[in-house]
């Protein structure tokens, strides 16, 4: 489904209900976004790993404009600000009150920063293996270069030299990568997954090259004005966005619970899945 906002076509789907019959009542089910990391991805992956909440949440997934089913445009629009504004756009356009907001990696920056510009649209905010401020970059690099292969080091030089232009680049990168970003990698799930999903280079070079928009951005200003809930959780051994920066973002933001998952990287929904779910679930509910 396409909703047309802020002049472009953005990608979404719905996976659960919203109203449960249950004998003689029916039971609401909140609504959730569970935005995708990137930039450069889609929600696909997403839609696996969040099944199991379906029987609680009614799912809204989305892809950010200029990835994924989502229109192609201008490439300078391919940025946070945007990306929170057609977040915002499509809640309104779906006709949603607050929303739990779901959002992994650069999926989580979208979200912390979409709950702190509009506070009353987030009824509980979950941030996965995330970062607010540019400094994972530097932090990223030194960890490759202690735990990466030579062949991990050359592609994440790729990424930041802004030289992933080619989707078959970006899946190599992702292959390559794999062995650091889940310590249960699964080489046929994870090909499988990269087979069926829909790369954008445009978007990940906008975000990783010199001067992309991930290499200034800093949101700890504004995370004192998230009024949601939070549950903030990290992977112990991730090499992209370390636990230091969701403790970061513990102390940052009022109402935060943190939680550091001690058998992790940076997917958690391959290595500790159904401890993500429970987590999820748990926080939701209480």
């Amino acid at each position: 489904m396409l909703a047309h906002i802020r002049n472009t076509a953005i990608y979404f789907d719905i996976d659960g209900v919203g109203l449960q019959p249950d004998g003689a009542q029916m039971v609401e089910h909140r609504p959730a976004f569970a935005i995708h990391g990137g930039p450069g991805g889609e929600h696909s992956d997403l839609k696996l790993a969040f099944k199991p909440l379906t029987d609680q949440l009614q799912m809204v997934y989305f892809d950010h404009r200029g990835q994924g089913r989502s229109a192609r445009g201008d490439k300078n629009l391919y940025n946070l600000d945007e990306n929170v504004e057609d977040m915002e756009a499509l809640r309104r356009h779906l006709g949603l009150g607050p929303i739990v907001s779901m959002g992994t990696s650069y999926g989580g920056m979208v979200a912390m920063a979409h709950a702190a510009r509009y506070p009353a649209s987030v009824s509980h905010l979950v941030l996965m293996v995330t970062a607010a401020h540019a400094g994972f970059n530097a932090r990223a690099r030194q960890i490759v270069a202690e735990r990466g292969t030579p062949a991990q080091r050359a592609v994440c030089d790729q990424l930041w030299a802004g030289a992933l232009d080619t989707p078959e680049k970006l899946r190599n990168y992702y292959e390559v990568m794999g062995p650091l970003y889940a310590l249960k990698f699964d080489p046929v799930a994870a090909a499988a997954g990269r087979a069926r999903g829909i790369l954008a280079p445009d978007a990940i070079n906008q975000a990783f090259a010199p001067g992309g928009f991930l290499q200034t951005f800093d949101l700890r200003p504004e995370l004192g004005a998230i009024r949601a809930p939070t549950l903030i959780i990290a992977g112990q051994h991730d090499w992209i966005c370390p636990p230091e920066f969701s403790q970061e973002i513990h102390r940052l933001i009022p109402h935060s619970q943190l939680q550091v998952f001690e058998h992790s990287s940076h997917s958690l929904r391959v290595d500790e899945p159904q401890r993500m779910i429970d987590s999820i679930r748990a926080f939701v509910a209480g």
